[in-house]
């Protein structure tokens, strides 16, 4: 068939020849996916994941990092959305409608605290709960209760669930249970032997590695627990670009390395702060007094590199503002999971309910730099309170 010079740059007879092969997966970008024929068109089923439909719905670049995440956290399912809150929130909407109620821990990451009032909007009640409530979680539990979300540890004050109290009670009440698992990064905790039935990740931390990614995953067991989340990932239009999903995928063969290393640093930082007359309380879920550190260490086999310290309520917000702005190998910025370390001043008082200590809060994430240098710059930055 002869073709204009038109059409010659849309269409073209040249075929790649078969049988090249790399250790990257392939990155194929896709809004149409082409079928054989009008017979594949009609059969193909999107949900099933046996064909594929439509770029919305996965290429094998998004499938791959699919299967290679629920593998990670012992899941059967997976799917991926543009950012941690994105998928948050098609955990809500797939599984919360008019007239049910969810239960929120109350030092649950604040995004999510604030999807949880915009719910009121769609005749759904949010109510908090004490995080460390554990099995008296019980009490809280209405018949009208669908959904109980859950954060081991909660992401600024650190506190450590009993997941699997929480699970018991919530179950026997016929609710499901959603856990943000993204400070672990399905490496140091398994969800579903707490008996967590939704483990929620934001891949924009240790799985991407890099500070560049943002993106969130859903992983299950259950089918129609995922059949459910699926409804929702494909009327909520939740997909993401194939180049994010290849940066996530060429970080997780160092993710358990990396997560090792933050580790390693985080404890050796955090045992130093423990010492200085500044700080009077370090939150670490690896330290004793941390709150919930016995359910940390019967379920959790690391930490990572994030936790927070409270400084001696002498110091004024302004101090240790001066402090934060001090540091010179700690950016100021949220998030955490990359290779530079960073440190955030928080308001804690103004956004738990029940806070009981004093003291200016400040997170920190140890990221990939020696620390013994991170720990001399934090001396030089308290020398200046």
């Amino acid at each position: 068939m002869t073709k204009s010079l038109q059409t010659s740059l849309i269409h073209t007879d040249y075929e790649a020849p078969s049988g090249f092969d790399a250790f990257p997966t392939a990155i194929h970008h896709a809004s149409t996916v082409l079928f054989k024929n009008v017979a594949a068109l009609r059969s193909g089923e999107w949900k099933e994941k046996n064909a594929y439909t439509y770029g919305l719905h996965g290429t094998p670049t998004t499938f791959t990092l699919e299967a290679r995440l629920a593998g990670i956290e012992g899941g059967l399912y997976c799917l991926l959305a543009p950012s941690g809150l994105a998928a948050i929130a098609m955990i809500d909407f797939a599984l919360l409608k008019s007239g049910d109620d969810v239960l929120l821990p109350d030092n649950v990451y604040n995004p999510n605290r604030e999807l949880g009032r915009w719910l009121a909007d769609f005749g759904v009640t949010a109510r908090y709960y004490d995080p460390l409530a554990g099995a008296g979680i019980a009490e809280l539990m209405q018949p009208n209760t669908k959904l109980v979300w859950t954060e081991a540890p909660g992401s600024v004050s650190m506190e450590v669930p009993d997941l699997r109290a929480i699970c018991a009670a919530a179950h026997a009440k016929g609710a499901l249970v959603a856990l943000d698992n993204t400070w672990s990064a399905g490496l140091a905790l398994r969800a579903f032997d707490m008996g967590v039935d939704i483990s929620m990740q934001a891949l924009t931390k240790y799985q991407s590695g890099g500070s560049d990614v943002l993106m969130g995953a859903v992983i299950t067991r259950d089918r129609a627990i995922q059949d459910r989340i699926a409804m929702a990932h494909m009327r909520l239009g939740l997909g993401v670009g194939a180049d994010d999903a290849y940066l996530v995928l060429r970080g997780l063969p160092t993710m358990k390395l990396r997560f090792e290393a933050h580790d390693r640093g985080a404890r050796k930082v955090a045992a130093w702060l423990k010492s200085r007359p500044e700080i009077s309380k370090v939150l670490h879920p690896a330290l004793e007094d941390c709150p919930g550190h016995e359910n940390w260490k019967r379920d959790f086999t690391g930490a990572g590199g994030l936790f927070s310290v409270l400084f001696d309520p002498r110091y004024t917000e302004e101090q240790t503002d001066r402090f934060v702005d001090e540091l010179k190998l700690f950016g100021i910025g949220y998030s955490w999971g990359g290779a530079n370390s960073l440190a955030v001043p928080y308001r804690i008082q103004a956004m738990r309910r029940n806070w009981q200590h004093g003291g200016v809060l400040v997170r920190f994430n140890i990221g990939l730099e020696e620390p013994d240098d991170l720990i001399a710059d934090i001396a030089q930055a308290l020398a200046k309170l």
